[in-house]
């Protein structure tokens, strides 16, 4: 046994000797740590994969952000807020020409004294407007018959009047119309200038005409103190304020759409069809009285007519039997529940929509229960008119059928015809209800501190001066109101960055502001009739503007909003990328790193 053992240990040692003697190594070959070396160039394919990945989604985030991109017409956002600042700093002037003739006082009065006093009672009489003014100039004429005084005057508008044109007699004649006429040939010139002849002699009375110029005719014993007075309060009171209690309606409550258009919308009433059915001859009506109105109003609003006749419309109100007047009569309490709102379906056509005033007059037909019906006034009187007027919604007439008389002769659920005469006047009330609605007065008399002023009526509803005063009214109104609405839309659109703003809203925006610019050198240049017409351009674009439906019709979100809805479907994805494509540029810089150190011991063992 013990020499099996040894034996064994012999041969284990012999082999261990022989398994500890390591190969030999080529002597030019150095020694080699595949942790720290690597003897291959390591390979660009999978970093390339890698980084087409990553650019594959850079390229793919501008198409990204194309696709969620908000389309936003360019907006003259300068322009805007320098028309916003120019109408704030800057009040509107219009430019007002005044021209005062004294006949028949002799050479005592001194035409530039004259000139100082009436501008002092001028200035007292003006109230300042805190958006729009009066740039007025004033010149003094005394007619002498053979020669004239002339009050000394900077403005470059002189007056036209040639000496010797009106005298004394021309006022005698009590036909107003025919001597407005003649002032209208003498003072008709080129220059738009505000005439007032003060003529001594004959009998006292006071008129203003129907284009730009009134007369006063005071006794021999007046003196020209009074006349300068009450001269300065018609310049002021009638010229410049058409004959309105300050204040009485204010412009923005003017029966004037945002468009600048107006719906005038006729109605005739018959309460009971069983009693009796009435017609209207509305044509003949149109033609003759309300175009012409139309046509004078057309640079103020774009004024469409449209009519209509319905039945079973019952008034809402009640009213009670008069014995002393043998009839029917309703108060002025009584007017709020007038109308019958869920009875009178004055509907309009599809053309009266949108931002457009809508204007109702009615004629109420009533029932033979309670007929003749008449409206009676707060001191007891009846009403004229027999009608009322209902501020920013229209005017109602109660007009009473001849079948309600007894001993009218009429055949009850016949239909007719109501008599031309009537309705003419009916119409003419309604005129007049119209001019109301506007701030004017309904009376052709202007009842002043110095005293009163008759005012011619025109066949056309509203005089010359009155259009002008309407004219500047909304002029100034509509400039102010474009302003504020553009100022809103701009800063709306530049405080959503995500808001869409179409081709079609710049357009609007760009021509609102031209329309404007034109409508300020207009009305700076004293053409009031196209500034008017502008201002109402301008205003109508930029609220078509402000309420596109483009704008109207979308819920806007920030960017924080988007980034939040977008990021849980990109931004795991994209980190996992971006992290892959480092480690993969980092793996493959520590390869290079090891190849580049086996290279350099192999050069250096060389």
């Amino acid at each position: 046994m013990a020499e099996i053992s040894e034996a064994h240990d012999s041969d284990s040692s012999k082999l261990h000797e022989s398994g500890s003697e390591a190969p030999p190594r080529p002597d030019s070959e150095p020694d080699f740590d595949p942790k720290l070396m690597r003897k291959t160039k390591p390979g660009l394919k999978r970093l390339f994969l890698t980084f087409s990945v990553l650019f594959s989604f850079l390229l793919g985030f501008p198409f990204l952000w194309k696709s969620v991109e908000i389309y936003r017409s360019p907006l003259p956002f300068r322009e805007i807020d320098s028309l916003s600042t120019q109408l704030r700093s800057d009040n509107l002037h219009f430019p007002l020409h005044f021209h005062a003739l004294f006949v028949g006082f002799g050479p005592d009065p001194d035409p530039d004294q004259l000139r100082r006093s009436i501008l002092s009672e001028i200035t007292k009489l003006t109230s300042q407007n805190p958006k729009c003014s009066n740039n007025y100039t004033l010149s003094v004429t005394v007619d002498l018959g053979s020669r004239c005084l002339r009050s000394p005057t900077s403005s470059p508008h002189s007056s036209s009047y040639q000496c010797g044109s009106i005298s004394a007699t021309d006022f005698v004649q009590n036909d107003d119309v025919a001597v407005d006429e003649r002032l209208a040939s003498v003072f008709g010139g080129k220059t738009k200038e505000y005439s007032v002849a003060v003529v001594k002699g004959g009998s006292e009375r006071a008129v203003v005409g129907k284009h730009r110029h009134a007369w006063m005719v005071v006794g021999d014993g007046s003196e020209v103190e009074v006349a300068v007075v009450k001269v300065a309060e018609l310049l002021v009171k009638v010229f410049i304020n058409g004959g309105r209690d300050e204040g009485s309606i204010r412009n923005e409550f003017m029966p004037v759409g945002a468009d600048g258009k107006i719906v005038l919308s006729f109605n005739l009433l018959n309460a009971d069809p069983l009693d009796w059915v009435y017609d209207w001859d509305f044509e003949k009506i149109d033609d003759t009285l309300l175009a012409p109105m139309i046509e004078a109003l057309a640079p103020v609003a774009n004024i469409s007519v449209e009519s209509q006749v319905l039945y079973h419309t019952p008034k809402a109100s009640f009213s009670y039997w008069n014995q002393k007047l043998e009839s029917y009569v309703f108060s002025t309490k009584d007017l709020p529940f007038f109308v019958n709102s869920n009875e009178w379906h004055l509907d309009t056509s599809i053309a009266a929509g949108g931002r457009s005033k809508i204007l109702q007059f009615a004629v109420y037909v009533p029932s033979a229960k309670e007929c003749p019906l008449l409206l009676q006034l707060p001191n007891g009187e009846i009403s004229k008119t027999n009608g009322f007027i209902s501020p920013m919604w229209g005017g109602v007439i109660v007009w009473n059928p001849r079948g309600c008389l007894k001993d009218s002769e009429f055949e009850p659920g016949a239909k007719n015809i109501i008599p031309i005469q009537d309705l003419e006047n009916m119409f003419e009330v309604f005129i007049g209800q119209f001019r109301q609605l506007f701030g004017f007065k309904s009376v052709n008399v202007y009842a002043g501190a110095s005293g009163d002023w008759d005012l011619l009526p025109s066949e056309r509803g509203f005089t010359k001066w009155e259009l002008e005063v309407l004219s500047r009214q909304q002029t100034c109104f509509n400039l102010h109101s474009c302003a504020t609405t553009l100022g809103s839309l701009s800063r709306l659109v530049q405080s959503l960055p995500r808001m869409i703003i179409m081709d079609e809203i710049g357009k609007q925006v760009k021509f609102s502001l031209e329309a404007a610019k034109l409508a300020l050198s207009n009305a700076s240049s004293g053409v009031y009739e196209s500034s008017a017409a502008s201002s109402s351009q301008a205003r109508s674009l930029a609220e078509d503007a402000f309420f596109h439906p483009s704008i109207m019709s979308v819920s806007y979100y920030s960017f924080e909003h988007c980034f939040a809805v977008y990021s849980p479907f990109f931004l795991p994805v994209s980190m996992h990328v971006v992290l892959a494509a480092l480690r993969e540029f980092r793996r493959y810089k520590q390869e290079k790193a090891k190849y580049l150190v086996w290279k350099a011991k192999a050069n250096t063992a060389s």
